[in-house]
């Protein structure tokens, strides 16, 4: 019987044995290990380049410069939108550019309003009490510039793309009045309904002099003076 080979085809045992199973001496094969080193490498680099080096090198920098450039396209045709209470209003109620507004702020307030705007560490935005807002426009200072000291922080840098402050803002102020799933307790004071701020001054009714006279009929002007009616003296005389 040829025992020569016998070393090398038997499995080899490193001597340890758990609950009756053995651990074998089987190596990994050398492309692993070369493979690992190679990682090991180049990581360095691959962490100055992206997370250290300069703007729009990182995955999500990227994504989001690709998503503004297609916003930038769909904003042509609308031009720079002024963030006043007409604009929030007129596109709050738009439904297709609602959804753009939805998918701005999926990407940057779900973390902490939550994905129906109930609150999670920040406030609820779907009841009817705001602590730092009193109209509609003040959704868009309080994107901009945050509030309480950073708890809310300011997206004006964050977000470059200014109409999409304006679209986030209308999103907003459309969740007003939804019943999110488990939204949490009301936080500020209840605040007057939204308002486009473009209803006619009371000034600016019909004056009372130019409204007709009471009691007056139009026709009546019409009708011909009493000094137009024939004089009795033009009356013919009958003779006997």
């Amino acid at each position: 019987m040829n025992t020569t080979n016998k070393s090398v085809t038997e499995n080899v045992t490193l001597g340890h044995s758990y609950d009756g199973i053995r651990e074998y001496d089987n190596p990994l094969p050398g492309w692993w290990k070369w493979l690992f080193v190679l990682t090991v490498v180049v990581s360095p680099f691959y962490l100055l380049y992206f997370h250290v080096g300069g703007p729009n090198r990182s995955v999500h920098e990227q994504f989001a410069a690709a998503l503004d450039a297609n916003q930038k396209k769909k904003y042509a045709d609308i031009g720079d939108l002024t963030p006043d209470a007409v604009t929030l209003v007129k596109y709050m109620k738009d439904p297709e550019w609602n959804e753009v507004g939805k998918s701005i702020y999926k990407m940057n307030c779900v973390s902490c309003h939550g994905a129906e705007g109930g609150g999670v560490i920040g406030p609820n935005l779907c009841d009817e009490n705001y602590k730092h807002i009193k109209k509609v426009e003040d959704i868009v200072k309080v994107i901009n510039e945050g509030v309480a000291g950073g708890a809310m922080p300011a997206w004006a840098t964050r977000i470059p793309n200014k109409n999409d402050i304006v679209m986030v803002s209308a999103y907003v102020a459309s969740l007003r009045g939804t019943s999110p799933a488990n939204p949490k307790g009301p936080d500020g004071s209840p605040i007057a309904a939204w308002s486009a701020g473009d209803t006619p001054a009371t000034g600016d009714a019909p004056a009372t002099g130019d409204a007709p006279a009471t009691g007056t009929d139009p026709a009546a002007s019409d009708a011909p003076a009493a000094s137009d009616a024939p004089a009795a003296s033009d009356a013919p005389t009958r003779t006997p």
